[in-house]
């Protein structure tokens, strides 16, 4: 089938960002309620108070319009023969770009055991951050993990009082930078810090468990939005408790990027086996060989043309494409391209 161009995806959150979004498509730069762009999404978007608004967050195929979900599902055989034994007609993954205006609320997302016995899913959410840039006005910087000596009954009563500046001091704030990249496992409480523009992978749900009941710009999260439907108590069983000092947060969740040739990988299957991640630099011309899995990419940067099975297509920045198992691409850089590939679970 060679590489198949998908539509560009936003969605809404309760947060505000998405001007350096924007600005990546070549647009005039304005932050609201669709900080997100959600990329190869076969996950609907679970927002409380919009659920008349159907199939948010999904993608879908170029030109035709389908859902990517729907040809995935008519087409399994695309992911690739091992993955759909293990996993069905799924790919498992889901991708973001994020781009915080301000600081998103403290979070936590369920680990697999507690998504099976709490929200009756597969799959849980841990999730990976590739740092792209920031803001220039802001230092850049995310909430990391519990810091040593917080249990669960002191995390109960801080969210009880809402005292949110207390519940920042029980996490790790690490300042980042463009090319760090941080694992964050399910069970493991987070914030995105005001400023941040990055590029996530995860697994592929939407279930987000909030501690704060009203964000930092003043908008009122629902009920229904803090616990994700499972009720308050369930929701701190969903907390890992287990915490660390600051250098060894940095050490267990920040990955060592790996650089051979044009390709650096920064998330592989010995970090996580939910997915991975790699990035390709190349001015010049670069064959991407086939792949008995299928894979996604986006381009971050540049322009050029995608050579693949016969046809040869124009691309360039903010786009994002398809490739299923069996398909190799030939690259020709007109103006310094740089793509991530991401790929879904271990098969």
């Amino acid at each position: 089938m060679g590489i198949i161009k998908l539509t560009n995806e936003r969605a809404w959150r309760t947060y505000i960002g998405g001007a350096l979004i924007d600005e990546l498509h070549g647009k005039k730069g304005m932050d609201g309620h669709f900080p997100e762009e959600w990329i190869m999404s076969v996950t609907e978007c679970r927002n409380a108070g919009r659920e008349n608004i159907k199939n948010e967050g999904m993608t879908r195929i170029c030109k035709t319009d389908e859902f990517f979900a729907d040809f995935i599902k008519q087409n399994p055989q695309t992911l690739g023969s091992a993955h759909f034994e293990k996993y069905g007609a799924n790919t498992g993954v889901l991708i973001k770009l994020i781009d915080s205006a301000e600081r998103l609320s403290i979070q936590v997302h369920p680990n697999r055991e507690k998504a099976r016995k709490y929200f009756n899913s597969d799959y849980g959410k841990t999730e990976s951050w590739h740092i792209l840039g920031g803001r220039k006005e802001d230092n850049p910087c995310i909430y990391l993990g519990f810091k040593e000596g917080v249990t669960k009954k002191m995390w109960q009563e801080v969210f009880d009082r809402q005292d949110i500046e207390k519940m920042l001091d029980c996490l790790n704030k690490i300042n980042v930078k463009s090319g760090e990249t941080y694992l964050i496992k399910g069970g493991v409480p987070h914030a995105i810090g005001a400023g941040c523009f990055l590029l996530e992978v995860q697994e592929p749900t939407d279930y987000t468990i909030r501690t704060e009941r009203i964000t930092v710009s003043g908008f009122k999260i629902a009920d229904e939005m803090c616990h994700q439907g499972i009720g308050f108590e369930k929701m701190m069983d969903c907390f890992d408790y287990d915490g660390f000092g600051l250098e060894k947060t940095i050490e267990k969740y920040r990955l060592v990027p790996k650089k051979n040739g044009n390709v650096t990988s920064l998330i592989s299957y010995d970090d996580t086996p939910y997915f991975a991640l790699v990035m390709l630099e190349t001015d010049g011309e670069f064959v991407m060989q086939k792949s008995d899995i299928f894979c996604g990419l986006y381009v971050l940067d540049g322009e050029g043309k995608a050579e693949s099975d016969g046809e040869c297509a124009n691309i360039c920045v903010g786009e994002q494409y398809f490739l299923p198992s069996g398909t190799e691409v030939k690259f020709m850089a007109e103006k310094k391209l740089k793509i991530a590939r991401f790929f879904g679970p271990k098969a």
